[in-house]
């Protein structure tokens, strides 16, 4: 499907970051008579304007943060998952690789490992447990739909295709990076290695948050929140070597991480006992370690329930 074509079965977005890539690159007169046509839609019109608004703030914000190389972290020991997202990831590139603009699509669904792939177009990824996700790259853009899980993308440079990651109630829209994406049953979060991403939430009716360099946001599903972060010291997608590091880290946020490591759900008897403050560090290949540590760190007990859910009540 491209541009011209009179029904386009493509998110407004996604249609307008495909005209914005293809303008930059002397489109021929069908094409800007096809355009026009488009623009004529004022849904169309309000999208492509805030396209072109967002790609002069990532411009002014990539003059701001000087990309940061990402440590290569340890190979990591156990391998074999991917992830299904929970927000759009729209990434107009700042150069061309070169890579292959083939048609691809794969769903991959995993269980209890990591796996990192090399995918067609030069990017790589890392696709962390309990994840599911469908790729699905055409020759004008790359496509990723995380259902659910957590993935750490590098992006390869293509100004000719857009790369969108579809999380469901969050989009994130990406230019030249890396960035760490999770998306669990109560928040989505976003986290950046290097470069920039603005991140968008639709329902909430606000302009996307401008993210760069070892900077991070979290869209808490329920409330309808969304929060910015620095990150400070914190390594983005620890994960990958095993271990996940969190400092005054709300107990129910990290609950909804640990669904990624556990096959029962871990569940709070109150509420309330999510708003509690934790530090600490979580072996992803022994989630249950930390929550045995749990009544040593907070006034709460944990039950093991014989359908194998774990149940952190007051203590």
């Amino acid at each position: 499907m491209t541009p011209t074509d009179e029904l386009d079965p493509r998110p407004i977005d996604a249609q307008a970051a495909s005209w914005f890539s293809r303008n930059r690159n002397q489109p021929s007169r069908q094409d800007r008579k096809a355009f026009a046509r488009w623009m004529q839609t004022p849904e169309h019109t309000r999208a492509y304007r805030q396209f072109e608004q967002l790609w002069d703030d990532l411009a002014a914000l990539k003059q701001a943060n000087r990309p940061v190389p990402l440590p290569v972290p340890r190979a990591p020991r156990w391998r074999p998952a991917l992830a299904t997202a929970a927000a759009l990831l729209c990434a107009v590139l700042a150069g061309n690789l070169g890579a292959g603009s083939e048609a691809f699509s794969q769903r991959i669904s995993a269980s209890q490992a990591v796996q990192v792939l090399q995918l067609p177009d030069g990017s790589q990824l890392h696709v962390n447990a309990q994840t599911r996700l469908h790729l699905d790259f055409s020759a004008e853009q790359r496509l990723i739909q995380l259902e659910h899980g957590q993935l750490y993308i590098e992006v390869a440079p293509d100004k000719e295709r857009p790369l969108f990651v579809d999380a469901g109630s969050g989009r994130v829209r990406v230019v030249g990076t890396g960035f760490d994406v999770r998306r669990g049953d109560r928040e989505l979060v976003v986290a950046v290695a290097h470069g920039q991403v603005a991140f968008d939430t639709p329902g909430e009716r606000q302009p996307p948050l401008l993210l760069g360099t070892r900077q991070g946001a979290t869209y808490d599903l329920a409330r309808g929140t969304l929060t910015r972060r620095e990150l400070g010291e914190q390594k983005v997608a620890d994960w990958r070597e095993g271990q996940v590091s969190f400092r005054n880290r709300e107990l129910a946020s990290l609950i909804d991480e640990l669904g990624l490591y556990r096959k029962q759900p871990v569940v709070l008897a109150d509420p309330t006992l999510g708003r509690y403050k934790v530090s600490g560090n979580l072996d992803v290949h022994d989630p249950d370690a930390l929550l045995n540590a749990l009544p040593a760190l907070l006034p709460v007990k944990t039950t093991l329930l014989a359908d194998g859910r774990l149940r952190i009540e007051r203590r």
